[in-house]
Order: structure tokens, then sequence, then C-alpha cells
């Protein structure tokens, strides 16, 4: 049994696109791309599923908290599910919030220390590492309730794919550019909509795959 972990946000937690700030729906777990991306991989797989809304990469939200900071949750992620044999991290949307004031390489940066805190822990097979994907999330519109929360941040979002490209090549690790294969939705510009995460799980799962073999 090869063990996974998916760590990202709000859209690896599944939070449905928002109507209003109020707005706590979440898609089942047959929907949400973990869950996709299990059936997709088929027997022989633990999909573990690490997702918290609003978390960020290394910052500390100063108004949803700073349990939101994805460095420490990384740490005891990794400890937690030990032996892991792969991790899939997903984080920089939170930070194009205009409350951080970081551009996209920036971000990305943040994103790469992530992939460096795993790719240097203990916590894979017989106290090696894991194998980790690095996923540079779609870029998102600024749109609905959430539209002025991320002001700023569409532009910046179109710059992910290149920056966390760069990341994954300095750091030896496999690469998936989430915007190539799916659009955020416009309800409320950050949030994925059912099919896409679908689309999304079946992406994932193939290239996990790749990295498998």
């Amino acid at each position: 049994m090869k063990t996974i972990v998916c760590f990202g946000d709000s859209n690896t937690h599944g939070t449905c696109p928002m109507r209003n700030l109020d707005d706590m729906r979440r898609f089942d777990g047959q929907t949400r791309w973990p869950g996709e991306m299990t059936a997709a991989l088929g027997a022989g797989w633990q999909v573990i599923e690490e997702g918290h809304p609003g978390r960020t990469t290394v910052h500390d939200d100063p108004i949803e908290g700073r349990h939101k900071n994805g460095l420490p949750a990384l740490q005891a992620t990794l400890e937690t599910h030990r032996p892991i044999d792969a991790i899939i991290i997903m984080l920089g949307t939170n930070d194009l919030k205009s409350r951080f004031a970081v551009q996209a390489e920036d971000i990305a940066l943040a994103a790469e220390k992530l992939v460096a805190t795993a790719s240097t822990s203990a916590c894979g097979r017989d106290g090696n590492p894991p194998a980790v994907l690095l996923v540079a999330p779609p870029p998102i519109l600024e749109a609905g309730c959430l539209a002025e929360m991320f002001a700023g941040g569409a532009d910046k979002s179109t710059r992910f794919s290149r920056h966390y490209a760069a990341c994954a090549d300095r750091q030896d690790c496999a690469f998936l550019d989430a915007g190539a294969i799916v659009d955020s939705c416009e309800l409320d510009g950050v949030h994925l909509e059912g099919q896409a995460h679908q689309a999304l799980g079946q992406a994932i799962a193939d290239k996990v795959g790749e990295m498998m073999m």
C-alpha cells in the first residue's frame, strides 16, 4: 500500500464556489480531486487529504489566524502520516490576498520552501524523503464575494506557472500546472467547480502514476 498526502488549501479541501462569505459548502469525497485521484489510481493506494481553507504557504494570517501558515502545518503533517511515499503540494492561492502584499515570484519561492522541507525530511520509507509533486494553482479571477479580498491577485496568478516550474526544477521534483487543466469558477474567482475537480484529480493521478513507476 502506497501512501500519498494531498497538502493544500480550500481547493484541496473541496470548498464549493462561494455565493457569499458565509458559504461553507463542501463537495463530497468522490467529487473532490483527491477522491477522483484515488478512484483513478485504483487499489493499492492510500490517499490522505490535508486541505485547509485559507492555508498560506508560509504566512501567519493576521485576520484568520496563525494556524493558516502552511510551513508548520506541513512539518506536523509529514510526521503525523509517515512513512509517506509521495506528497502533493498545491498552495499559493491564499498568498494572493491583498493583505499579504507579495509578488508571484515570492509566492513561488515560499512554495519552494515547502518542497525543500518535504524533500529533506526523513518521513518517507526507511527514513528517506517522500517524492514531491509541486502543483501550480490555477490563475484566479477577481469576482464575486472574494473580489475585494483578492484585489490585484488575478494578474499575479497568471505568473504562477512559470515561477513554480522554475522552483520545481531547482528542487528536482515533479511539477504540474493546474492552470493548464482547469479554470477557477467565475462565481467567486478562486474555487473550482465539480467538473474541474474531476479533471484535476485525473491529471494528478496520471502524474503520480508516472512518478511512482
